[in-house]
């Protein structure tokens, strides 16, 4: 495989970014809506690519296939920055640079995230899944406000706090099906900690053990979110309204998990397409009136809608 367009149907660039983002049912398209049509189309751009990386991760059995097609899409961000991409994904993203600041080492990050994945190799400490959220959701976050724009420094710090709260709920919601693939990513340290066992896991049956690490790292998730809040610059709110709409979203999905005692074996942590085009549009009215009033004490910035 290399990097080239393999879309039978001749697609444009913009068209094929479009329909992977829409094929998707991914949660972050619901706050794609709320963006200019510039944005928009660098935000499709972006998540085509993450697409495209991730299901070479989850759907490439053969490990050195999947990591030979990786270092393909190394050399494919090499050639869009240098304006020679090869692949319709490859040519928006290199559309998007010439009008967002994106660095190129974030997608480099980003693909030794997807190469963590392919491995399989278990996360040894808390360092190795900070590490690994940072890689695989902290640098989009970090692309992503590019996009929205934003004004101080310190938004960098609530975009990479916020994927990682966006990381730990995925990963909560996906225990099952990721031990289907063979990975574990809650640490051995915590598992041992809480005397969990790779076939508890595996079994699903919620013992006080299991129970206990579940919870720790729902409380991990709901703290990181919180955190996230608390990082966001008043001056960047309103710009970086599409992140609040997405987390959101997504913290409507830990409060569900919490809501079955996160027992994602007998329930499913997702919540339906209707459910997520309700919290964004609540999301969006409330922060359009926190923008016509910029009344701090009546609108709150706040996630649960």
């Amino acid at each position: 495989m290399t990097a080239q367009c393999p879309s039978p149907k001749a697609l444009s660039p913009e068209a094929y970014c479009k329909e992977k983002t829409r094929a998707s049912g991914s949660s972050f398209a619901y706050a794609f809506g709320f963006l200019s049509k510039q944005q928009c189309r660098a935000m499709m751009a972006l998540y085509a690519f993450c697409r495209e990386v991730d299901d070479i991760a989850d759907e490439i059995e053969d490990k050195h296939e999947a990591e030979q097609q990786i270092c393909q899409w190394h050399d494919e961000i090499s050639r869009v920055f240098e304006g020679q991409a090869n692949h319709p994904v490859g040519h928006e993203l290199h559309w998007a640079i010439q009008h967002f600041a994106w660095d190129k080492e974030l997608f480099y990050e980003m693909l030794d995230g997807m190469l963590t994945d392919i491995s399989g190799r278990a996360f040894i400490k808390e360092s190795d899944l900070n590490l690994y959220c940072y890689r695989v959701a902290g640098v989009v976050g970090l692309l992503t406000i590019e996009i929205f724009g934003y004004k101080k420094r310190q938004s960098r710090h609530f975009a990479t706090t916020l994927g990682n709260a966006l990381q730990l709920t995925n990963i909560l919601r996906d225990v099952q099906e990721d031990m289907q693939r063979g990975r574990i990513y809650l640490p051995q340290t915590e598992r041992v900690r809480f005397k969990v066992t790779d076939q508890d896991i595996c079994d699903g049956k919620m013992n006080e053990n299991l129970q206990g690490l579940l919870t720790y790292y729902a409380e991990k998730a709901e703290s990181a979110y919180q955190q996230a809040l608390e990082q966001l610059p008043l001056e960047d709110r309103i710009s970086l309204r599409p992140a609040i709409i997405m987390a959101a979203i997504y913290y409507a999905q830990l409060k569900r998990m919490k809501s079955f005692n996160l027992d994602i074996w007998q329930h499913s942590g997702r919540i339906p397409s209707w459910r997520k085009m309700l919290i964004a549009w609540k999301a969006w009215r409330y922060e359009k009136k926190y923008e016509k009033s910029l009344n701090l004490e009546k609108y709150p910035c706040r996630i649960s809608f």
